[in-house]
C-alpha cells in the first residue's frame, strides 16, 4: 500500500505534469471508486471546466484544489495515477480518465479496485468525511509531543495499534510504523499507556526522520508501487526491519524475527526491542 512517503512523491511529481490543466471530459469505467457524489455522472459533471491549481496531501489522501471544489482521492492498496497522451492505449484496470483541454490526460489505475475519490466544496475539506475522522500529519506543527502523549496515555492497545490508527497520527503504515518502533527501541507490542514521555518522545522522532528520509528517497518498493512516472521508491535499500526476516539485525547481529500483531505482518528485533 503506497503509505505517506509515497503519497507525497506522487504528489510532487504530478504537480510537474498537471497544474493548471483544465479538464475537459471525464470518463469512469469503474463507478464504485466514486464515493462523493453517489452519481457518477453528477461526479462527471462537476469536474467537468475545472482547472487543477494545487495538489496537496493530508496522511494518505490526495487533494486536487480546483476552481471551486477539491477532488480527494485515496490510492487504498494499488491505486496509480499516470499521466499520457491522449492517443496513448488504455492499460487494463484503468478506471478513470481525467481528459484535458490540451493533448494529455491523467489515469487512475488500480488492479485492486480499493480506491476511493470523493468531491468536497472547496474550503470544506477538512470539515467532513473522509478528511475530518484523521488525526494530524507527522509533519504537521500539530503532532506536538503534549499531543501524541495524551492519545497515548487514553488506551491500553498496542503501541503498534495505535501507530497505525489513521484518527491518532494520519499517514503511517505498517513498512514505516515497523522501522520506527525499531529505531526508538520499542517492541510493537508494548502497550501505549506504559510507555514513558521519553519512549513517547523517541517514538515521534523517529517517525517524522523516518518519514523525511523516504521521502527523499521517493518511498519503498513493495510489490508494485511506482510513483506516476513509472519510477520504483529507493528506501528500501534503506530499511532495517521491515521485509528482513532472518536476517541480521543491523544493530546487534541477532536474526530479525516476523511476527502477527493485530493482524499485521510485524518485524521486530527482539533483541533491541525488549518486551
Amino acid at each position: 500500500m503506497p503509505e505517506l512517503p509515497e503519497v507525497e512523491t506522487i504528489r510532487n511529481t504530478l504537480k510537474r505534469f498537471v497544474l493548471n490543466r483544465t479538464i475537459k471530459n471525464v470518463q469512469v469505467y469503474w463507478g464504485k471508486i466514486i464515493k462523493n457524489p453517489d452519481d457518477v455522472e453528477e461526479f462527471k459533471q462537476l469536474l467537468m471546466g475545472q482547472t487543477i491549481h494545487d495538489i496537496k496531501r493530508k496522511g494518505k489522501f490526495l487533494l486536487f484544489e480546483l476552481d471551486d471544489i477539491t477532488l480527494i482521492s485515496h490510492l487504498r492498496m494499488e491505486g496509480k495515477y499516470s499521466v499520457h497522451y491522449k492517443d496513448e492505449p488504455v492499460k487494463k484496470h484503468t478506471h478513470v480518465i481525467f481528459e484535458f483541454t490540451t493533448d494529455d490526460e491523467l489515469r487512475y489505475n488500480d488492479v485492486r479496485k480499493f480506491g476511493t475519490m470523493h468531491i468536497v466544496k472547496k474550503g470544506e475539506e477538512y470539515t467532513q468525511k473522509p478528511l475530518i475522522q484523521l488525526g494530524p500529519d507527522p509533519f504537521d506543527k500539530e503532532f506536538t509531543l503534549d499531543y501524541f502523549y495524551k492519545k497515548l496515555k487514553s488506551t491500553n492497545r498496542s503501541i503498534k495499534a495505535v501507530l497505525l490508527d489513521q484518527t491518532v497520527v494520519a499517514g503511517l503504515g505498517n513498512i514505516y510504523v515497523d522501522e520506527t518502533l525499531f529505531k526508538s527501541s520499542v517492541h510493537p507490542l508494548k502497550k501505549a499507556n506504559k510507555l514513558t514521555k521519553k519512549e513517547v518522545g523517541e517514538i515521534r522522532k523517529q517517525a517524522i526522520l523516518t518519514l523525511e528520509e523516504a521521502v527523499k528517497q521517493g518511498g519503498t518498493t513493495i510489490r508494485s508501487y511506482v510513483n506516476s512516472q513509472g519510477e520504483m521508491g529507493m528506501f528500501q535499500q534503506e530499511l532495517s526491519v521491515y521485509g528482513q526476516e532472518n536476517k541480521e539485525c543491523p544493530n546487534c547481529g541477532k536474526p530479525i524475527t516476523k511476527m502477527k500483531v493485530g493482524g499485521r505482518g510485524t518485524h521486530v528485533c527482539l533483541n533491541c526491542q525488549k518486551l
